[in-house]
């Protein structure tokens, strides 16, 4: 079969150097009838190019770099995103993450969703616990979710959470398991508030017995992330919030492994033991550990506007020629 004519008259693909490939690998590779996948085809040539140039990348270590990318994508399975892993340590994640939901000031700040959410958590009712007995020390969560502009509280709203239990692993590192566990999703009530037992959160390491593990290794990094509780808080007409809440005084509070933490999500962990709210939570004899937070959300509008804005002051800063295109940075050919 012959192959199709190409939509558009190529260059000439001969005698090309390290002078001239770029240009011609951009022209070949930015036919498509979808500008945004012209504009992000040119701009990952040129600075994958650019990357080459400047270490001046020898064959064995981008046979190497082939092969570790290889080995990436071997070890990930339904239940273990490797990539993510990857993208987390370089700080493209946190990065990927501000880009995409900027914050006005006195909003919740969010942080990396990790490679560990499921989509198969149980509808949790407020008070209940998200973990199975034995899971770790009990912790009572409370918080409040409120709009933004007028700090009313949000009702209804849908807080999506997961933590690891107190041998710092997530359910689905655990070869039998059998459903979800240190995870749940509870739904805010008519006041805003959201209250659930979990575990004490604990630090652990991310996986680390792959090639993400090898390269950590390799940098003389260690792959600790400090205790913390993940949320992904949803309601309509408003910018999901992916989050996370960190133990003060963590032991890697300052050297996450994934460049997560921020200072306004940093919160005290307490005892409670005063008799009348442990009977009001249903709390073991003995208390528990406590954690409060008041969460702010954005709205669509508000957070669709912020972003665009942002993406122009910062296409403006490196003097690149793009114009915005729903909300998105394409290429300016007039």
């Amino acid at each position: 079969m012959d192959p199709p004519n190409p939509p558009t008259a190529p260059p000439p693909m001969i005698d090309l150097t390290d002078e001239n490939i770029t240009p011609n690998a951009i022209l070949i590779n930015t036919t498509a009838p979808n500008p945004r996948l012209n504009y992000i085809l040119t701009s990952l040539i040129t600075h994958l190019h650019a990357f080459a140039r400047e270490t001046r990348l020898t064959t064995p270590e981008w046979h190497q770099g082939l092969a570790f990318l290889t080995s990436v994508g071997q070890t990930s399975s339904p239940t273990r995103s490797e990539f993510i892993l990857l993208s987390d340590i370089l700080g493209l994640s946190v990065l990927v993450e501000s880009i995409n939901h900027p914050k006005p000031p006195h909003a919740t700040e969010g942080t990396v969703l990790g490679p560990f959410h499921t989509a198969d958590a149980h509808d949790i009712p407020l008070g209940d616990s998200i973990s199975s007995p034995g899971s770790g020390e009990e912790c009572l969560v409370r918080c409040t979710i409120r709009d933004s502009k007028t700090g009313l509280p949000i009702a209804g709203a849908k807080a999506d959470i997961w933590e690891t239990d107190e041998t710092g692993h997530y359910d689905t590192q655990h070869s039998d398991r059998r459903g979800p566990d240190c995870r749940g999703i509870l739904t805010a009530d008519s006041q805003g508030r959201v209250w659930f037992k979990a575990v004490k959160p604990v630090p652990y390491p991310i996986p680390h017995d792959g090639p993400v593990g090898e390269l950590l290794r390799a940098l003389n990094r260690h792959p600790y992330r400090p205790s913390h509780v993940h949320f992904m808080i949803s309601a309509p007409g408003y910018d999901t919030l992916v989050t996370a809440l960190y133990l003060r005084g963590d032991p890697y509070e300052s050297s996450d492994a994934v460049f997560g933490v921020k200072k306004s999500l940093v919160v005290d962990v307490t005892r409670i033991e005063d008799e009348e709210t442990i009977k009001e939570f249903g709390l073991g004899k003995d208390g528990a550990w406590g954690i409060e937070y008041d969460f702010v959300m954005v709205g669509e509008q508000e957070a669709r506007e912020l972003r665009v804005r942002k993406a122009e002051e910062a296409l403006k800063r490196m003097g690149t020629r793009a114009r915005i295109v729903d909300g998105l940075p394409v290429a300016d050919l007039d």
